[in-house]
């Protein structure tokens, strides 16, 4: 039987909460910690949390604390379709989406896993069309770019996953389409992006769920606007993205529809349609089958109990000791990858909209922290910004770093005897011993304190694969996390409080003071 219980009611936790700082990585972090401290993960890539402030105690309560608040009994429970989402009374299906692990759920006689499975279907078939030249624009143009318009996660993982395989679909013949994204409400944002388009070669993707959210909708308009502007029919230039009970669906106004449930998240629906259709139509539905097998690998190795052989399990507890017994108050993210550029800001939202809770799953007030600020920046960029403040600030902040072996294209340059990717890889591994050891100085300001924790994944190449099993270990880590903390993780009211003002003060329904405030902004 799951017993669902707050993290101060753990005794494991409390055993926990007598282990601070019991590491000083200046004094352990050698190589045989190197080696011993490392875990699987899917398609080749490996977890190592050797400059991580823990050892075989802290793990074996940690282990002690998993099995105590059952975290993989509960995602076993989420995969065969019980109520998660209890803020909304919702199943959560988004692993069901990758088509390759969980029950065949059952809801209001539809088998969810065969609905998936359909709309990825219908998203191949449509792309083969386009790419064949079967489906043209309105002046029977072929499409050459795809466009999504959408904001949240009908955006930032999209955004990402394309990103992260763009240069590597080039360098393989995968590269299909281009594509752009258009999600700020600001019209700048559209008009930037039209005008870098042909439009009679434009494909445009509209993206949500509900089909009424406002600044897609908004973004939609803009679009439409555009296309008539240039004499072309809007409805042979758009699909949609959305739910089956939408006013988007079904709409004559589009070219086709595809289509997602409640029961999956938008920061986590870059598995289903949301991130199927951009990826499919730009580099091909087989890209994004071998994506989808990634994180279902990824999700199968998080059903291991033993927390040394579960990495995103791993991740998630390390990261909780961290936020509530040695009290760390965030998290960067550092890929030393470019394609990964927009990797954490999909990260900071799956993570902050899930984690950022100050009430557990019933409602009830926690006298405990949740989730941790996330930020980050591709290295070595972010070496030349904040790293200032991690090597040197008042604040500790664990890091999360990713690298890889070889680089997507296989382009690269020889400088004083070493490649630029070598180059890469050796800030990587000076950076992780340097936040580690620190520096002794006798001069004040030259001096690094150290022990500032890290953990590095490490791979050979990013691939469609391996970019599925790094997005599967993220959202498993969130989901581990969240049911440690006993807080829901995947409900956002969060953002619905500014959405209700914002339409009080179009409609001119204000109080004085969000009155006073719009008349500064001329409203």
């Amino acid at each position: 039987m799951i017993v669902w219980k707050n993290l101060d009611a753990a005794e494991a936790y409390k055993k926990l909460q007598a282990v601070q700082d019991a590491v000083r990585l200046r004094a352990v972090l050698d190589k045989d910690r190197v080696a011993a401290y490392s875990a699987p993960m899917a398609c080749g890539l490996r977890y190592n949390y050797a400059a991580k402030k823990v050892d075989g105690r802290v793990l074996q309560l940690l282990q002690e604390l998993a099995d105590e608040q059952q975290l993989v009994e509960k995602y076993r429970a989420l995969l065969a379709g019980e109520i998660i989402n209890t803020g909304e009374n919702r199943k959560v299906l988004h692993h069901l989406a990758r088509g390759q692990l969980g029950a065949d759920v059952v809801f209001q006689g539809k088998n969810m896993r065969q609905f998936y499975e359909e709309q990825r279907q219908k998203i191949a078939d449509f792309a083969a069309k386009v790419h064949a030249g079967e489906i043209r624009g309105s002046t029977g143009k072929p499409f050459s770019t795809v466009t999504q318009i959408g904001i949240g996660g009908s955006d930032l993982g999209p955004r990402a996953l394309y990103l992260a395989l763009e240069n590597w679909a080039a360098k393989n013949g995968k590269k299909k389409m281009d594509a752009h994204f258009i999600s700020n409400v600001d019209p700048d944002d559209g008009a930037a992006v039209i005008a870098s388009l042909n439009p009679e070669e434009t494909l445009f993707i509209l993206v949500s769920k509900s089909g009424v959210t406002q600044e897609t909708l908004a973004n939609e308009l803009f679009v439409k606007s555009f296309l008539k502007k240039a004499g072309l029919d809007p409805a042979k230039h758009m699909i949609a993205v959305t739910s089956e009970t939408s006013p988007l669906a079904n709409n004559p106004a589009y070219l086709a529809s595809f289509y997602m449930d409640d029961f999956i998240g938008g920061r986590f629906s870059s598995s289903s349609a949301v991130g199927g259709a951009v990826i499919s139509l730009a580099f091909g539905p087989e890209v994004f089958a071998c994506f989808l097998s990634g994180a279902a690998e990824s999700d199968k190795m998080a059903l291991e109990t033993d927390i040394r052989k579960n990495a995103a399990l791993l991740d998630a507890l390390i990261g909780v000791y961290e936020r509530n017994v040695l009290g760390f108050p965030a998290t960067a993210v550092l890929p030393y990858s470019q394609a990964l550029s927009r990797f954490p800001a999909h990260l900071q939202q799956a993570d902050m909209e899930s984690n950022g809770k100050q009430v557990n799953r019933f409602g009830e007030p926690l006298s405990y922290a949740t989730g941790p600020v996330v930020f980050g920046e591709p290295g070595t960029n972010g070496q030349h910004s904040f790293y200032q403040l991690l090597h040197q600030g008042t604040d500790i902040i664990p890091l999360q770093f990713i690298g890889f072996l070889e680089n997507q294209t296989g382009e690269d340059v020889e400088v004083d005897g070493s490649t630029s990717q070598m180059k890469l890889r050796a800030n990587l591994a000076a950076q992780i011993v340097a936040f580690a050891k620190g520096k002794d100085d006798e001069n004040p300001n030259k001096r690094f304190p150290g022990e500032r924790p890290s953990s590095l994944i490490s791979g050979k190449q990013l691939t469609p694969e391996v970019l599925g099993a790094l997005l599967a270990h993220f959202e498993n880590k969130i989901m581990f996390q969240g049911f440690t903390w006993n807080v829901n993780s995947f409900d956002q009211e969060g953002v619905q409080l500014g959405k209700k003002l914002t339409k009080n003060v179009l409609a001119g329904d204000m109080d004085e003071t969000l009155a006073a405030y719009a008349g500064i902004l001329g409203l």
